[in-house]
C-alpha cells in the first residue's frame, strides 16, 4: 500500500492518520479538524489535509447571522463536534449574538428510532427556547435528512424560522435524491465553491454523469458534486507525485505536498501539509429540486455578488451587511423571518413589572386583594402601550409582577431559570420581560 485516500470526518481522518504513522504511509484526508492544533504534524507526520479547519465555516455563519440582525440562534450538531461549537459561540459572539440553545444529537447507528428521538428533543427545544434561527454544524446526510423530516412535521420549517445547513449537507446537494431535499427548502447552505466553466471539468461531468446514470439509473440527481471534485483530484495528486518520483530522490509524501495545480475542486497547494488557499463558499438557497445560487463569501471579501477577476489588486473592504440575492425562506416566506416564536393568545409574552419601586411615577403596580387584579400605571406603561401598534404584528401580553432585586433578576438571565428573563432598560427603573409560558 503506497497512499490512503478519503475520510469524510475528522475522527476518522486522525484515526486512519495513526495508522499511516506507525506504516508511514501518507494519508490525503478530506476532512480536517474545527482548530488546527499545533502539534499536527508532529503527532500524524503522514497525514495531508484537502480540507480547511472550520475558522472560515464559522466566520460565514456569524456573517450570515449579523447580515439578517438575528440575536440568538439554536445550534444542532452530531456529538462530537464540540470544537466547532466553541469556535461558532466565539465568532458569534463578535457579531453581537449567542446560542440560545445547543441541541446534541448522535449518530443514527447508535438509535433504533432515529425520528423519535429527534422529535423528542425538537420538543425540548420548543419548551425551551424562543429563538427559531437554527444553525445545523457539520452532520452526516443520514442526520441532517432525519432531523429536517421531523423538523418539517412539527412546523419548525416555516414563515418565521430560518435555517442554515452545513458545508458537509450542502456539497452533497448535487447527488441527494430530490425528495430528501424538499424538507430542507428554504433553508440556506454554505457550499464550497468550486469552476464549472473549465474544458476540464466539463469533460469529466459528461463522463461522470454518463457512467452515473448507467449505474443508477433510478436516481434522479447526477451530478458529481464537489468530494467526487475532490477525489479526482487527489488521484491526480498522488499520479503526479509518483510520476516526479520515478525522476528524483524525494520520498512519495515530499512530493505530494510539493503539488502545484489547479484541480477541479481548486488550487491544490499545501503549507504545512494543509491546503494552502483560503476557501471560497457559495452562499446557496435550497428550493423543490436542488438549489439556487445566491452570493460568494470570502474571508477577505465578505459576502460578494461575483467573485474579484484580479487577485492581488489591493485590499478588499468586507461587507457583512446583507446579502445582495433573493432569498426564498421557509413556506415560501419573502421577506427576511424574525426568527423568534411569537406570542399567542394561548402563550401571551409575560411582561414583568417591578413590584416595589421607589418612582411610582415612572412604574407602579396596585394590588386589590378582594378580586387579587392588578392595576399597573406610570409613564414607562405608558410608553409600552403606545409602542405596540408600531410592531406591525399582534403581540399577546399579560403583566407580571415581580417582587425581586435587579441582582436577583440578572442572575436569573444568566443562569436561565424558567421562567427566561430578558429586560428592557428606561431611565431609573427596569422593565423585565418574561417569555416562559403562563
Amino acid at each position: 500500500m503506497q497512499v490512503i485516500i478519503g475520510m469524510q470526518t475528522w475522527t476518522e481522518a486522525a484515526s486512519v492518520a495513526e495508522l499511516g504513522r506507525k506504516s508511514q504511509v501518507p494519508v490525503i484526508s478530506f476532512a480536517a479538524p474545527s482548530i488546527t492544533p499545533s502539534f499536527m504534524p508532529i503527532r500524524w507526520p503522514s497525514l495531508v489535509t484537502m480540507a480547511h479547519n472550520g475558522t472560515a465555516y464559522a466566520r460565514c455563519v456569524a456573517d450570515m447571522v449579523h447580515a439578517f440582525s438575528w440575536q440568538r440562534v439554536v445550534v444542532i450538531y452530531e456529538d462530537g463536534e464540540y470544537e466547532m461549537l466553541a469556535l461558532l459561540s466565539e465568532t458569534l459572539q463578535d457579531v453581537g449574538s449567542l446560542i440560545e440553545y445547543r441541541l446534541a444529537l448522535p449518530s443514527p447507528s447508535y438509535l433504533s428510532n432515529p425520528g423519535e428521538f429527534i422529535r423528542q428533543e425538537l420538543f425540548k427545544v420548543i419548551e425551551n427556547t424562543q429563538s427559531r434561527v437554527f444553525i445545523v454544524l457539520q452532520s452526516s446526510l443520514e442526520m441532517v435528512i432525519h432531523l429536517f423530516r421531523e423538523a418539517s412535521e412539527m412546523g419548525l420549517v416555516d414563515g418565521e424560522s430560518a435555517w442554515i445547513i452545513p458545508e458537509s449537507t450542502t456539497n452533497l446537494l448535487d447527488s441527494v435524491n430530490k425528495s430528501a431535499i424538499s424538507y430542507m427548502e428554504g433553508a440556506l447552505g454554505i457550499k464550497t465553491y468550486y469552476s464549472e466553466r473549465s474544458s476540464e471539468y466539463q469533460n469529466f461531468e459528461a463522463r461522470f454523469r454518463k457512467s452515473f446514470r448507467a449505474r443508477y439509473p433510478e436516481e434522479d440527481n447526477s451530478n458529481p458534486g464537489f468530494y467526487a471534485l475532490q477525489a479526482h483530484d487527489s488521484i491526480k495528486i498522488v499520479a503526479q507525485a509518483i510520476d516526479r518520483m520515478a525522476s528524483g530522490r524525494n520520498t512519495l509524501l515530499r512530493e505530494i505536498l510539493s503539488s502545484n495545480f489547479v484541480g477541479l475542486s481548486g488550487e491544490i497547494g499545501f503549507e504545512a501539509a494543509q491546503l494552502l488557499q483560503n476557501p471560497t463558499f457559495r452562499i446557496v438557497n435550497v428550493d423543490t429540486k436542488n438549489y439556487r445560487e445566491l452570493d460568494f463569501w470570502t474571508p477577505e471579501g465578505g459576502f460578494m455578488s461575483t467573485l474579484p477577476t484580479e487577485k492581488g489588486s489591493g485590499s478588499v473592504s468586507r461587507n457583512t451587511e446583507s446579502l445582495s440575492g433573493v432569498v426564498i425562506w421557509p413556506g415560501k416566506l419573502t421577506r427576511i423571518p424574525k426568527g423568534w416564536n411569537l406570542p399567542t393568545k394561548q402563550k401571551p409574552m409575560r411582561i414583568a413589572i417591578p413590584g416595589r419601586t421607589s418612582f411610582s411615577k415612572f412604574v407602579k403596580v396596585d394590588h386589590d386583594k378582594h378580586t387579587n387584579s392588578y392595576e399597573y400605571t406610570g409613564f414607562c406603561i405608558e410608553i409600552f402601550e403606545k409602542a405596540l401598534p408600531l410592531l406591525g404584528y399582534d403581540l399577546p401580553y399579560d403583566f407580571y409582577p415581580v417582587n425581586a432585586s435587579y441582582p436577583d433578576l440578572v442572575q436569573l438571565v444568566y443562569n436561565k431559570v424558567k421562567p427566561y428573563y430578558s429586560f428592557y432598560s428606561f431611565p431609573f427603573f427596569l422593565v423585565y420581560v418574561v417569555t416562559s409560558h403562563t
